[in-house]
């Protein structure tokens, strides 16, 4: 019982970082930048916009996130933050809650990307582009909402 338990958890382990490596060879769909970030301090909630460019044309998002800087370097401004989009068909795709699959980090702990997922099977690899700056996905995740345009 505790071999079966063992093994499915080691099996686990491994499928769960086959998405993040199939993703490093291909090319992204898209890309994305974080344009602007607020945070309220001691709760851990994080909002703010950015924009998405896929196929030549800007996207703008909102994104609302409970823990997404948590435990952040204080000096990481939003414009640090960005990322390569893959399987995405259309914007709208984009849409929706990521949930992390893979988190990588530097020589000091500090957490400085991220691979997370969402239901419509858009990955985005999220990136501080300095180094040394942190930042955590929770695991509520990070709400992407594709703003409408009139």
């Amino acid at each position: 019982m505790v071999r079966t338990l063992l093994r499915l958890i080691l099996i686990s382990g491994f499928l769960l970082m086959i998405p993040a490596v199939s993703f490093a060879a291909q090319t992204p769909e898209g890309t994305l930048k974080i344009k602007s970030r607020m945070v309220a301090q001691g709760i851990g909630l994080s909002w703010g916009e950015g924009v998405l460019l896929y196929k030549g044309q800007e996207y703008p998002f909102t994104y609302q996130a409970n823990g997404l800087f948590r435990d952040v370097d204080t000096a990481m401004t939003a414009g640090e933050l960005s990322g390569q989009v893959f399987n995405l068909k259309t914007p709208a795709d984009l849409s929706g809650n990521y949930q992390r699959v893979e988190a990588n980090s530097s020589k000091g702990g500090a957490v400085t990307s991220a691979t997370m997922k969402n239901k419509n099977g858009v990955v985005v690899n999220l990136v501080s582009e300095v180094a040394g700056r942190k930042f955590n996905l929770s695991r509520e995740g990070l709400n992407i909402e594709l703003k409408t345009s009139k």
